[in-house]
């Protein structure tokens, strides 16, 4: 058996996940898979109630991750927007606790699909309000025992943080002990020089990681060196849940924000269930 526990992203399985979709949870177990990652794209219909019944219920531990959209910009220039972000990721760290989520997940720097070319002046204060606003949500859920683990991603979603560098740069700006990275094979396929010497380099600050191809597919069938990459993981004994994720290419905001323009498997179902079967191959 191995020592990770596999989960499964609700953007795979429906979105906008609602507290009409618990039954995603039986989805994902008849799957085989240890844990489903819900993302909190509209709070108004999820509930952390829902969610914690359908946990119980079902037996799987449940990951919270976020969407940040333009309304929920930590690092925007107006102090208003970014207080929408602030209280949006305490809203989900609410929701971790109550579910037992060790973190809250995200790109939660900035709105995805923010790509502008700045001024070093100007990127040092966007970076420095995203710092600012996130030590706030830190301070929040230290108190909840809950971490944050921030995503680089790549340079057509975001221009902030794209790298692991860039990441722990961002991490050592907010200055807390319970603010990591998520790293996605994904993002880093595109961005790192060398995707396992980035995962070293992180080492106890990756508090979170999800896979998929190089193209979003199903994590084995493109050119992601994931022998490599699970040994990076390995080296730093990395403890934590190892995540599919993907997107519905019929979610049109979801599939404009992702580049997501064309099926990058059979179906999501195939691609759950064929990326399951890879990860439990490779890390017996």
């Amino acid at each position: 058996m191995s020592k990770y526990q596999f989960g499964v992203s609700t953007f795979i399985l429906v979105s906008p996940f609602t507290d009409q979709d618990v039954d995603q949870f039986d989805v994902a177990k008849e799957m085989g898979y240890d844990l489903i990652e819900v993302c909190i794209e509209d709070p108004a219909v999820v509930s952390a109630e829902a969610l914690k019944k359908a946990s119980e219920r079902t037996g799987l531990p449940v990951s919270i991750c976020g969407a940040f959209g333009p309304d929920r910009d930590v690092s925007h220039e107006d102090p208003q927007k970014r207080r929408q972000g602030i209280d949006y990721l305490k809203l989900c760290v609410d929701i971790a606790q109550a579910v037992g989520s060790p973190h809250v997940a995200g790109p939660m720097y900035s709105a995805t699909g923010k790509a502008r070319l700045l001024p070093p002046e100007e990127r040092r204060q966007q970076r420095q309000w995203a710092a600012d606003s996130l030590r706030e949500v830190a301070d929040y859920a230290s108190a909840r025992g809950v971490t944050l683990a921030i995503e680089p991603l790549n340079r057509f979603e975001t221009d902030l943080v794209n790298t692991v560098e860039q990441g722990l740069e961002l991490c050592e700006l907010i200055g807390r002990d319970n603010v990591g990275l998520m790293l996605d094979t994904f993002h880093m396929s595109i961005e790192e020089k060398n995707i396992a010497a980035a995962i070293t380099s992180a080492g106890d600050k990756v508090f979170h990681f999800q896979v998929s191809e190089n193209d979003r597919g199903t994590p084995g069938s493109g050119h992601v060196p994931w022998s490599e990459t699970f040994d990076a993981l390995k080296t730093i004994d990395y403890q934590g849940s190892i995540v599919v994720e993907s997107f519905l290419p019929t979610v049109e905001e979801i599939a404009k924000a992702v580049s997501l323009w064309r099926p990058v498997a059979p179906s999501m179902d195939a691609l759950a269930r064929d990326g399951l079967t890879f990860l439990r191959r490779e890390l017996p």
